[in-house]
Formats: C-alpha cells, sequence, structure tokens
C-alpha cells in the first residue's frame, strides 16, 4: 500500500490561526506525510523539525512554486532545507488556453527542468481540470507532455476528469509511466440549477467536494492502477461540503480501512 499524506493548503484558515495545533491534528489522526502549501510565518526548518518530531514526514512540497527561470535558485535552496530533491510546478487556465499558450508553458517547463536536473532535482507537475480539455479532440496535456516530455506528474485524479468528462482511470493509465505522486479528493459534478449555458466548451458545473469514498470519484480503481514510482497519496479538499478537520479524518479512515493507503494509526 501506497503511504498517505495531506495537502496542507486543505487546512489553510486553521494553519493562519494556529500552524503547530494543524501538524499536530493531522498526526493525531495518523498521516504519514504533509505537503506544505506556505509556511505561516514558521521558519522552514522548525516546520521540519516539527514534522519529524511528530513521526511524520514529507515527500513533497508546495511550497516552493517553481514559476520560471528567475525563482529557480529560491526553490532549489528551499527545498534543500526542507530535505526534498523533488519542486512543484503548476499553471493557470490562461497557459493551457490555446496552441501557442501551451507552447509557451511547454518552453518554461522545459527550463526548469534543465536548471533542476543539472542541480540534481525532478521538477514535477500538479494540474487542475484545464489541462485535461481538449483540443480539436486532443488533451491539452497529451500536446504539452509531447512538447516537454522531462517533466513528472503530481496527478489529481479527481481534476483529472476535467469537470466528469474523462475517465481518471484511464488518464492515470494515460501519464503512468511519468507519475510518482497522486492528488485524491472526492466529489461530484452536476450542471447548475438553471444552467445550460457552456462555459470553456463545457456545460456549466458546479463542483461539490466531498471527504474520500462520498463522491463519485473511482478511488479504489485508482489505487489498483497507481504506477509502482507512486510514492505517496496524498489527500487534497481545496474546500468541502462538510467541515474540513471532519472531512480530512473522515478521508484518512477511507483510505486506511479499506486497505487503499497505510498511515501510522
Amino acid at each position: 500500500m501506497k503511504p498517505i499524506g495531506v495537502q496542507l493548503y486543505s487546512l489553510r484558515d486553521l494553519c493562519a490561526k494556529d500552524f503547530a495545533a494543524v501538524l499536530k491534528k493531522v498526526a493525531d489522526i495518523g498521516y504519514k506525510y504533509v505537503e506544505p502549501a506556505g509556511f505561516w510565518n514558521m521558519r522552514p526548518t522548525d516546520l521540519k523539525k516539527m514534522v519529524e518530531d511528530l513521526g511524520m514526514g514529507m515527500v513533497s512540497s508546495h511550497s516552493p512554486w517553481a514559476r520560471g527561470k528567475a525563482n529557480t535558485g529560491e526553490c532549489m535552496e528551499l527545498a534543500s532545507i526542507l530535505g526534498l530533491n523533488r519542486i512543484v510546478c503548476g499553471y493557470g487556465p490562461e497557459n493551457f488556453k490555446d496552441l501557442d499558450a501551451i507552447r509557451k508553458t511547454a518552453e518554461n517547463t522545459n527550463t526548469m527542468c534543465e536548471i533542476f536536473k543539472r542541480n540534481g532535482f525532478t521538477l514535477f507537475q500538479h494540474n487542475h481540470f484545464w489541462e485535461f480539455e481538449r483540443i480539436d479532440g486532443r488533451l491539452k496535456y497529451d500536446i504539452y507532455r509531447e512538447l516537454c516530455p522531462d517533466v513528472k506528474y503530481q496527478i489529481d485524479c479527481f481534476w483529472s476528469t476535467n469537470k466528469g468528462t474523462e475517465d481518471p482511470v484511464e488518464m492515470l493509465k494515460k501519464y503512468a509511466r511519468d507519475t510518482i505522486l497522486l492528488h485524491m479528493k472526492d466529489g461530484v459534478c452536476k450542471q447548475q440549477a438553471g444552467g445550460g449555458g457552456m462555459v470553456n466548451g463545457l456545460l456549466d458545473m458546479k463542483i461539490d467536494l466531498m471527504p474520500l469514498g462520498t463522491g463519485t470519484l473511482p478511488i479504489k480503481e485508482l489505487i489498483a492502477a497507481a504506477p509502482d514510482q507512486v510514492e505517496a497519496v496524498i489527500v487534497e479538499l481545496d474546500y468541502c461540503t462538510v467541515e474540513i478537520v471532519s472531512a480530512i479524518e473522515q478521508s484518512y479512515r477511507f483510505m486506511v480501512e479499506n486497505g487503499l493507503a497505510s498511515g501510522n494509526r
């Protein structure tokens, strides 16, 4: 079984109030890893020590976030402090809006890949739903992958459905060779009440995010399809239909009690 972690962006409102208490809470739940997204006025060295003292670890972080050549040095320095040899990047919808944008985005990624590789780091990318939209029937991520073949992937399995229009298991299999981490969220996509219009070529959808195991994502099938090199399954709920700490705890229990991931409890 893959070990389970939590993306601390899920708990950002609580982190802003008492970051140390959040770390203790996720350790008490049983999470093996945390994936930071900001440091909330804590020194990175102190964060690393506190995480380890609580019996957890880090295999990735969304801080630092590589944006281009200008911040690669900062990213490598901070990753080194955290004890990481991989650095994340990710892009907004404007960076995948058309072929020209995808080409420019790939060029930026290639530049960062080369710098990081030369210094002993791996660049991996975190997706949202827009990378899994299509241009003339082709996945935007397929076009992008051809242009920058060296980047690795942290596949967010729920967003890879592109609001329910793609099969997430097939998407994971498609990118399995280069996938090193998984993000797992759950939910349902449904047409907006009174809707029916199109937004970016898709039906106007309302997306309810929910604790793992309570939505429509085929989580068991995704775990079965996870490639061997995936180091962790990381729970992330950008927002949730229930109270967030309860949702994070419920998601942990679902994964561990069903033998879908391993935790510390």
